[in-house]
């Protein structure tokens, strides 16, 4: 019975959990991530200040004025985040609560939960600082992976306290376990060159596809692109870099996704030779397809919100769907 109730939580949570990274895609590509320039509460509002409260708002915080289109965006998503902190609170006393006939197994998702517990947290913080320390790009990408890293653990602990497969199909996946790990150690980097851009306002560097600024190559500063720290105190909000910086973060997201891309085609492919498995690879083309397009679509259209944000889920719905495929990959009774 614990059983189920872990499983059917950690579903819950990691449905809450995409919907924070996709909210929070939103916020930050609403331009609402300093909505409230003070943190956890909004123009030291528990929600954010009323209409009749914006003059005295205003006089507190003078360096950001109120914006109700922007400020109600950053605390829904603070309500939901929080919300799935206490989803996580409610694992642990699942799976920590003293049970004397709880299996050997079963107590391996202690660990897990302990480790869901510490990184929501430690996100907490790093929402904080986001805020405190304006928008600072280290602080921004690392609070983007944090939350994949959140919906990537609630996913695995729903697929392991799950029903395991029976019967003996599971060689089909399992004979590609390798490529699942490479293909899922890609999606991460690019997922986190993804964020690197959007910290840096580097998603329009090069308004054109498939070129740069018309040219195959332009001029581009690395080494200026990537200091991952940068002083304190700036407000970020905006992008602080050149256009030779900012194109370079673009063009690096730009051949990451083709070596991502390919290292996705390669396993769909390997999984379409399988009978068992050929839905899987169907799945994962159509998805890694459709993230491709979303990226296209952003720099062709100018970065329309919606097909932003759907860039970003869907990121997300890879990363999960490589972990299911890794779970199946890792069953010995399947």
């Amino acid at each position: 019975m614990m059983n189920i109730s872990i499983h059917r939580l950690a579903r819950i949570a990691a449905v809450v959990a995409l919907c924070v990274v996709v909210l929070g895609a939103w916020v930050r590509l609403s331009n609402a991530g300093l909505g409230c320039p003070d943190w956890p509460g909004c123009y030291g509002k528990l929600t954010w200040p009323a209409v009749e409260e914006i003059a005295e708002a205003n006089q507190a915080f003078p360096d950001r004025p109120v914006d109700l289109e922007v400020a109600w965006k950053e605390m829904v998503h603070r309500y939901l985040a929080g919300f799935l902190v206490l989803l996580v609170i409610g694992l642990n006393y699942l799976a920590w609560r003293p049970n004397a006939s709880m299996r050997t197994d079963r107590r391996s998702y202690r660990g897990i939960c302990a480790l869901l517990l510490v990184l929501i947290l430690f996100q907490a913080a790093l929402g904080m600082w986001t805020v405190t320390l304006k928008l600072k790009p280290i602080i921004v990408m690392a609070h983007l992976l944090g939350g994949f890293a959140t919906l990537g653990l609630l996913a695995w602990l729903a697929f392991r306290t799950g029903r395991q497969a029976v019967g003996v199909t599971g060689w089909a996946f399992r004979a590609r376990r390798g490529l699942v790990v490479t293909a899922l150690l890609v999606l991460t980097i690019q997922i986190a060159l993804g964020g690197w851009v959007s910290a840096n306002y580097a998603a329009l560097a090069c308004p054109d596809f498939p070129t740069c600024q018309g040219q195959a190559w332009p001029q581009m500063d690395f080494p200026e692109a990537f200091v991952l720290w940068r002083e304190v105190g700036v407000d970020y909000e905006g992008g602080v870099l050149d256009p030779a910086a900012r194109a370079a973060i673009q063009v690096s997201h730009r051949i990451g996704a083709v070596v991502t891309y390919v290292v996705l085609l390669i396993l769909a492919l390997s999984l379409l030779t399988a009978p068992v498995s050929r839905p899987a690879g169907l799945l994962l083309l159509f998805v890694a397809s459709t993230q491709v397009v979303l990226g296209i679509l952003n720099v062709v259209l100018q970065l329309p919100l919606a097909n932003a944000v759907a860039h970003n889920g869907v990121a997300a719905i890879l990363m999960v769907l490589l972990l299911w495929l890794l779970h199946r990959a890792s069953q010995n009774n399947a």
